[in-house]
């Protein structure tokens, strides 16, 4: 074949076969995720005698070991590689996801328990019923333990990917797709959740949400099958033509015809920072405190927007108007696919760096959230407001999550980016975990004490107060990022 032919070549697209294998894992990581929270208070609760608080600390550790995951996880798949340090991800956290089924009969042997039907028998307030919910609060604690450390490194192996598969100025767009997949597992599980739930408990299949566990569960492996045979790095992919991979590694070309060049961008690939030198980055603070206001508002959202329907609207999960609900706030956040697209919009009229032009972006974003502030109260109108309004704040928490993303691959080198993507996720983690035993202890707290805020009494309150701290979040993160890294720097290590 002649120089002209082979580039003249049309370009393959091969790069968004695996941005749609990253979304499907997105999208089971997080079904698995939302098994609990669509199952606990009307399957899993009047079995084990669960309390607000008792929820809250199950979802707070998970979100804890989640966040110790991800400080690891990061570097584990800078180490092992991307092929397999994502196998091994999917593999531990479906392997997690399974082990809650066993949650039941493993309290059930525990506290002496013929059956389930023996537990959801014992006498309210008795020593047995305290015994029952600790035991059984300690084994899903065990299961999530799993569970969060599988799922620590779904985000920094699809960033990496990402960062292969894609050059600067798609990779926002490339992963506003892949996180979309955060919203379709939360749009698809209230609908598929709850009614097989319902399903395998009709037909005496324990209480159904076991069986709920183990089908969403085994999702993550058949993800692992098509993974073998689907990836590799794309100069080594026979799905990958030349033209493609000139399109794909065309910063590394603009970067070896700057005119100083200390190294070649090849030997500069080529050295790693190690784990303790990521911490001497204020991009690496930044991204972090970024993630640590942030995400802990989007697993509130995840975790409790099925529990805030049945306490405040009396909706349980398994019912029609709650499945609609939850499914229509979901559909809302979809919106957020067309969030990565902003930055390269900014960059094509303005010409602004790849940063710049996302915390201008992110700036945009942060002030959706705000909406919050007046959930609540239109709440009183109509459940449809609030519902609407979470939808919004969440398509902008998501927007906003593809470009706090991409800002890593922005500025560090492709040995580092699974890292510090991993550091950021652990900030992420530790305000998730506050956030998630916070207001577990104030529900509890608030129902049984019908403490009053701003007009608002008992549990409405309490939320009340979350939706206030949620509303706020995005620009308080956004002022100390843009304080730590003012201007576009990328790191090159020398």
């Amino acid at each position: 074949m002649s120089l002209s032919q082979k580039t003249s070549e049309k370009m393959t697209n091969y790069r968004w076969t695996i941005c749609a294998m990253l979304f499907f894992a997105t999208t089971v990581n997080y079904l698995d995720r939302q098994v609990l929270s669509l199952t606990w208070k009307d399957f899993i609760a009047p079995e084990f005698h669960w309390t607000d608080n008792d929820y809250g600390t199950i979802t707070a550790i998970f979100s804890i070991i989640y966040a110790v995951g991800m400080l690891f996880a990061g570097r584990f798949v800078d180490w092992m590689g991307t092929k397999k340090g994502y196998l091994w991800s999917i593999g531990i956290w479906s392997v997690g996801a399974c082990l809650h089924a066993l949650c039941g009969y493993a309290t059930e042997l525990w506290v002496g328990a013929g059956s389930s039907d023996a537990l959801i028998a014992a006498q309210a307030g008795s020593e047995v019923v305290l015994t029952i919910a600790t035991v059984s609060v300690y084994f899903f604690i065990a299961a999530r333990f799993v569970l969060a450390l599988g799922e620590a490194g779904n985000f920094p192996a699809a960033i990496k990917v990402t960062a292969e598969y894609f050059p600067k100025k798609d990779r926002a767009y490339a992963t506003s797709i892949f996180n979309a997949g955060a919203t379709v597992g939360a749009l698809a599980a209230p609908v598929s959740i709850p009614p097989l739930a319902r399903y395998f408990k009709e037909i005496g299949v324990g209480n159904g949400w076991e069986m709920a566990f183990i089908v969403i569960g085994a999702l993550g492996f058949i993800w692992m099958g098509m993974w073998v045979f689907m990836y590799n790095a794309p100069e080594k992919s026979k799905h990958v033509n030349k033209a493609e991979l000139d399109y794909i590694e065309q910063d590394s070309k603009d970067e070896a015809e700057a005119p100083v060049v200390v190294e070649t961008p090849a030997a500069v690939e080529e050295k790693k920072m190690s784990f303790l030198q990521c911490f001497t980055y204020k991009q690496t603070w930044a991204f972090a405190v970024g993630k640590f206001m942030t995400d802990g508002v989007w697993w509130f959202f995840l975790f409790w927007t099925p529990a805030y329907i049945s306490d405040v609207y009396g909706f349980s999960s398994d019912t029609g108007t709650a499945m609609m609900l939850i499914t229509v706030l979901y559909a809302i956040t979809m919106l957020s696919i067309y969030g990565g697209k902003l930055p390269t919009i900014i960059i094509n009229k303005t010409g602004m760096n790849p940063y710049a032009a996302r915390m201008r972006a992110m700036l945009i974003f942060a002030f959706f959230p705000l909406l919050a502030l007046f959930a609540q109260p239109l709440g009183t109108y109509s459940y449809w407001y609030p519902i609407i309004i979470i939808g919004i704040a969440g398509a902008a928490h998501q927007s906003w999550s593809a470009n706090i993303f991409s800002t890593v691959s922005d500025m560090f080198p492709k040995t580092a980016i699974a890292t510090v993507t991993g550091i950021g996720g652990m900030a992420g983690g530790v305000g998730s975990f506050l956030i998630n035993k916070g207001s577990g202890m104030l529900f509890t707290y608030a129902g049984d004490t019908q403490m009053s805020f701003m007009g608002f009494s008992g549990k409405p309150a309490g939320y009340f107060i979350i939706f206030c701290i949620c509303a706020v979040a995005y620009l308080i993160g956004w002022i100390i990022m843009k304080a730590l890294v003012p201007k576009y720097k990328p790191i090159v290590l020398n």
